[in-house]
C-alpha cells in the first residue's frame, strides 16, 4: 500500500528493475515574482541594517564618498574625503593606541570579516564537519561578528542546534589552517554561541624584564609577567596552591623567582614567610638568604620542614575553630609560602620508600587543608605523569609551560584544555621564544590564558636577598 504522496500518483510509476526504489517526483509550485522580489529586497534590507549597525566605521568610509559623489559630482566628493583624511592621518601617525581603538581595529575588523570569514566560511565549515548537507542545502553555523584586538581575531559564531563544544574544540587545527592562523581557541560565551580566537601575531615572542619590585606589602596577586591580550599577568598564591609544569629550560624559574620578587615587601613586614625546598640544589640555593632557616635541600631535612608547616598549619586551625574561616595575614600569624622547586624528586624518585611516603603525606596534607589557615604551596616539576605526582588534582591553579608531549597538556590543565587551545607541546623549546611561555587554567574558569614569565636573572635574585637582608638589619 502506497502512501498518498503531491505529485505522480504512485499506481502511475513502474519499475522494470528488481530491488529498485521507486522515485516519486514531486510536484513542482510556481512562485509569483513579485512575492520573490520582496522577499529578495527583505533580506537585502536586513543585511543592510545588520551591516550599518555592526560595523558603522567601515559604511560610513564607503557609503559617505559615494553619496557625495552621486549627488554633487566627483570632485565634491574628493573634496570633502580630503577634509577627515587630512584629520585620520595625523591622528593615525601620533597617537595609534587611540586611532586603532575608534577607527583601526573596526576598520581591520570589516576587512577580515568581509575577505577572509565570510569568504572560507562555507567551504571551511562543510570540510571540517562542523556544516551539515540536509535536504539539498547546506546548513552552516552563524557568523555573527568579528572583532579585531592588537594581536588576534575574535569571531562569535551561533551553533547548530544538536552541536556540542567538543565538536568545535576537536576542530581548532582545521579552522586554524582554513583561516590562516596559527592557533584556534574555543571559548563558551553562552549556551550555543562561541568566540573563537585567531591570533594575527604572538605578543609575547619578547622575553620580559624582571617585574619591578612593589613598593607596597601585598600578598594579593602579585604580577609575575604578562598576558596575551597585553594586560599584566598576576599570580594568586594566597588561598590556592600552584602547580608548575615543564620540561627543562622551559622558564619553571622564571615564574617561581618572580612570584618571590613580587612577595618581598610583605616578607619585610613580617606579613609572608618563605618556605623553600630547593632537592636540586641548583635553583633556589640562589637566594638562599632570603628563606633564612626555611631552606632544605636534603630529603630528610625537606621532610622534616613540611612536617613543621603542617604542625604550624594544624595549629592555627585548632586556633581558627568557631573564630573566622578565612585567613588574614599578620605579623602573628602570617602567610607561609612552600616553595617545592622539583617536587618529582620528593615524591618519585626518592629510593628511600618510607621517607616518599612522609613527603607525600605530608604534601597532601598541605594542599587539602592549609588554604583556610593560611598555608600555601607552589610546586614545580617536569614529569606531570600520575605515578610521578598522584596528588597533582589537589592544586586548584595550574600553569603549563613547555611540555614534550601532548597527552600531558591534559595531565597538568586537566581534561579538554588541550582542545580548547592550550597548546603547551606547541612552545618552542629555544629559550629565547619560548622560555617562561605556558598556559594557565585557575579554579574559577575552564579557559586556559596564555601568559609568559618575566625572566628573573641570577644577578636580579643577589640583589633581592641583599637588599632583603640589608632591610631586615635596618
Amino acid at each position: 500500500m502506497f502512501k498518498k504522496l503531491p505529485g505522480d500518483e504512485a499506481r502511475s510509476l513502474v519499475s522494470t528493475t528488481p530491488d529498485t526504489a521507486v522515485v516519486f517526483r514531486p510536484a513542482v509550485v510556481q512562485t509569483p515574482a513579485i512575492i520573490t522580489i520582496l522577499i529578495f529586497l527583505g533580506r537585502l534590507i536586513v543585511g543592510l541594517v545588520r551591516t550599518t549597525w555592526r560595523h558603522p566605521v567601515a559604511v560610513g568610509v564607503l557609503a559617505v564618498p559615494a553619496a557625495l559623489c552621486w549627488l554633487y559630482g566627483w570632485r565634491v566628493a574628493l573634496v570633502t574625503a580630503t577634509i577627515p583624511l587630512s584629520v585620520l592621518i595625523p591622528w593615525a601617525l601620533f597617537d595609534r593606541s587611540t586611532f586603532n581603538a575608534w577607527i583601526g581595529w573596526r576598520l581591520l575588523a570589516w576587512w577580515r570579516l568581509i575577505w577572509v570569514y565570510r569568504r572560507h566560511w562555507q567551504p571551511v565549515m562543510m570540510i571540517s564537519g562542523l556544516g551539515r548537507h540536509l535536504r539539498g542545502r547546506d546548513c552552516l553555523p552563524r557568523l555573527l561578528k568579528v572583532t579585531c584586538t592588537s594581536w588576534a581575531d575574535v569571531v562569535t559564531v551561533k551553533m547548530l542546534t544538536g552541536q556540542a563544544v567538543k565538536d568545535w574544540a576537536d576542530r581548532i587545527e582545521h579552522l586554524a589552517h582554513g583561516f590562516g592562523a596559527v592557533s584556534c581557541r574555543v571559548t563558551v560565551t553562552r549556551a550555543g554561541r562561541l568566540l573563537l580566537t585567531f591570533p594575527r601575531c604572538d605578543p609575547l615572542v619578547v622575553p620580559l624584564p624582571a617585574v619591578s619590585v612593589p613598593d607596597t606589602p601585598t600578598v594579593g596577586p602579585v604580577e609575575v609577567g604578562k598576558q596575551e591580550d597585553g594586560q599584566p599577568w598576576r599570580l594568586k598564591v594566597h588561598g590556592t596552591h600552584v602547580l608548575v609544569a615543564g620540561a627543562t629550560g622551559a622558564g619553571k624559574g622564571s615564574v617561581i623567582w618572580s612570584a618571590i620578587r613580587g612577595l618581598l615587601p610583605a616578607v619585610r613586614a613580617g606579613l609572608v614567610e618563605l618556605w623553600a625546598l630547593d632537592p636540586k640544589l641548583m635553583e633556589l640555593s640562589f637566594g638562599r638568604a632570603i628563606f633564612g632557616h626555611r631552606y632544605a635541600a636534603d630529603p630528610e631535612e625537606c621532610a622534616d620542614l613540611l612536617d613543621e608547616a603542617v604542625s604550624v598549619m594544624q595549629k592555627r586551625a585548632a586556633r581558627f575553630a568557631g573564630v573566622q574561616r578565612n585567613h588574614i595575614p599578620t605579623v602573628e600569624d602570617p602567610f607561609i609560602l612552600v616553595i617545592v622547586d622539583e617536587v618529582a624528586f620528593l615524591t618519585a624518585y626518592q629510593p628511600d620508600r618510607a621517607l616518599r611516603q612522609r613527603i607525600t603525606a605530608a604534601l597532601a596534607t598541605l594542599t587539602t587543608q592549609g588554604r583556610a589557615v593560611g598555608v600555601g604551596v607552589l610546586a614545580a616539576l617536569q614529569d606531570p605523569r600520575k605515578e610521578v605526582m598522584n596528588i597533582r588534582n589537589l592544586f586548584p591553579d595550574k600553569i603549563a609551560l613547555r611540555l614534550d608531549e601532548s597527552e600531558q597538556v591534559d595531565m597538568v590543565l586537566g581534561d579538554g584544555a588541550r582542545d580548547r587551545g592550550a597548546l603547551a607541546d606547541h612552545i618552542s623549546p629555544i629559550p629565547e621564544q619560548g622560555a617562561g611561555i605556558g598556559f594557565v587554567r585557575l579554579e574559577t574558569s575552564p579557559d586556559p590564558i596564555r601568559v609568559r614569565a618575566a625572566y628573573v636573572s641570577d644577578a636580579d635574585i643577589r640583589d633581592m636577598a641583599r637588599d632583603l637582608v640589608r632591610g631586615e638589619a635596618a
